[in-house]
């Protein structure tokens, strides 16, 4: 089973945060990119942006913050994190 948790950050303060869990056949990108959608389908957010160093990010860690650079509209969060639980 794949579980992506998602969670919004304010002042070094929990906002929200929220699991996805996944158990289709799909790939491991797919399933971090359908649970970061609804992630934000929930939150009734943008998409965030994929940069360089959010990419390097997650690759090392399996964990990737998206900040104010990420995200086309304004947001009023320092930033929303995604790290994966289960694999």
């Amino acid at each position: 089973m794949f579980r992506l948790w998602g969670k919004i950050i304010k002042d070094n303060h929990l906002i929200k945060d929220m699991t996805v869990s996944n158990d289709t056949e799909d790939t491991r990108t797919h399933k971090i990119f359908q649970a970061l959608e609804a992630i934000c389908y929930a939150w009734d957010l943008s998409r965030p942006i994929w940069l360089d160093s959010t990419i390097a990010e997650f690759k090392r860690h399996s964990k990737a913050r998206f900040y104010q650079d990420n995200f086309i509209e304004s947001i009023d969060f320092d930033y929303l994190e995604i790290q994966i639980l289960e694999e």
